[in-house]
């Protein structure tokens, strides 16, 4: 069976490196997996979630024109259904969806990229009041300085 985009694919953990995981695909082939796709929550060592020899299951995410493959251990749990929804919200079953929750639920599904945009305005407009009140307390623009 041909290594296509896609597909789930079993191999052997043959090198653990500080950015992932080398697996020995089928064919003699050999994939990465990125400390970023090896699981859902925050990994600081991949160590801690593979060894070498262990057998792993993961899907194929990109295949660049060199043939280095990527995989994704995390992406080959989820079902296909739940890929296509991850942005998108939706209310729990059995629960109407009142502000709170889709507030608090919105924030835990907040995109990385979601989130620095919203830091970087909150430390703009931070940054702007202390020039401000700054400003007035040396004399600066908008100060009231009588001669």
């Amino acid at each position: 069976m041909a290594i296509e985009l896609g597909s789930v694919v079993e191999g052997k953990v043959t090198r653990i490196m500080n950015f992932g995981a080398f697996v020995e695909l089928e064919e003699k082939k050999v994939g990465l997996i990125h400390i970023s796709e090896i699981a859902d929550e925050y990994v600081n060592s991949v160590s801690d979630f593979l060894k070498e020899g262990d057998t792993v299951q993961a899907k194929v995410i990109s295949i660049d024109s060199s043939g280095k493959i990527a995989l994704s251990i995390k992406k080959a749990k989820q079902p296909p259904a739940q890929e296509a929804d991850k942005n998108n919200f939706r209310a729990p079953k059995g629960k109407p969806a009142g502000r709170g929750d889709f507030r608090q639920n919105r924030q835990l599904s907040a995109s990385f990229e979601d989130k620095l945009s919203k830091f970087l305005k909150d430390s703009d407009e931070r940054l702007t009041d202390l020039k401000r009140k700054t400003d007035s307390k040396r004399g600066g623009r908008g100060s009231r300085r009588s001669d």
